[in-house]
């Protein structure tokens, strides 16, 4: 139970990565608050939880949401000890391709919805005496990639972002750090491959990228949440941490 009594707000809770955090720091010991657009995902993740859960509607682009979260986290479980900041948005595309409000959405939700996030929740990590921030970045914020122009753009600056913030609120004991994750298997990726002219080929070719010959589970990464969310990482900030399969390594 490496995190008994800890209360836990986590964006993109529904589905795929977020949920996987969710079940995680459940198991642990968290309770958590899950935000989400949709609430059919949300409500399905919090009866797998069980009460230690709370379901709250909103977008991420919408500070009145960010704002009603956080208040129905207190309301519910008194405090506030970790962020995930999962919830994201993917449009492929180059600089020339990409429309300016693919663009504009990806910043949106990557980056200022984050940021909006961070800063509501930073006040109430404060009064707990210190806590951890977990940003769900990319491996492309840290390389670049064909056909992610906004994307990657907008992890790279999740990744800076991170480690600004680390800096900045090291003296208060909250930590900042940022998951990496390569290509992981979930409806995100399903998608894009399901899209593809030849979805067989286009699933081939991804894991021929990958070192270790597999993609990633949503659980990977949760395993690596809840040891950033844990004493076991308290000297532990500002970090990027590739979660990969090995393909940033090359």
């Amino acid at each position: 139970m490496r995190l008994d009594g800890k209360k836990a707000l986590i964006t993109g809770g529904g589905t795929g990565i977020g949920r996987a955090i969710a079940l995680a720091f459940a198991r642990e010991g968290a309770r958590v608050a899950l935000m989400g657009r949709r609430p059919d995902p949300l409500i399905k993740t919090a009866r797998e939880i069980g009460s230690a859960a709370l379901v709250v509607t909103g977008d991420l682009t919408r500070k009145e949401d960010i704002d009603a979260t956080v208040a129905a986290t207190l309301a519910r479980f008194g405090g506030i000890d970790i962020l995930v900041n999962n919830g994201g948005v993917l449009h492929a595309g180059t600089a020339e391709t990409q429309t300016e409000q693919q663009w504009d959405e990806t910043f949106n939700v990557n980056v200022k919805g984050l940021w909006l996030m961070t800063r509501a929740v930073l006040p109430h990590l404060r009064k707990a005496a210190g806590g951890s921030i977990i940003n769900i970045s990319s491996v492309l914020g840290l390389v670049g990639f064909a056909n992610r122009a906004a994307y990657a753009a907008s992890k790279g600056a999740v990744t800076m972002l991170t480690k600004s913030m680390a800096l900045d609120h090291a003296h208060e004991s909250i930590r900042v750090n940022c998951i990496c994750p390569g290509v992981v298997e979930t409806d995100l990726l399903n998608n894009f491959i399901n899209n593809a002219p030849d979805p067989a080929q286009a699933r081939a070719v991804r894991l021929e990228m990958q070192p270790m010959k597999r993609f990633g589970t949503p659980d990977d990464v949760a395993g690596c949440a809840v040891f950033l969310a844990s004493d076991e990482s308290k000297w532990m900030t500002g970090a990027a941490v590739p979660l990969d399969g090995g393909y940033t390594a090359r």
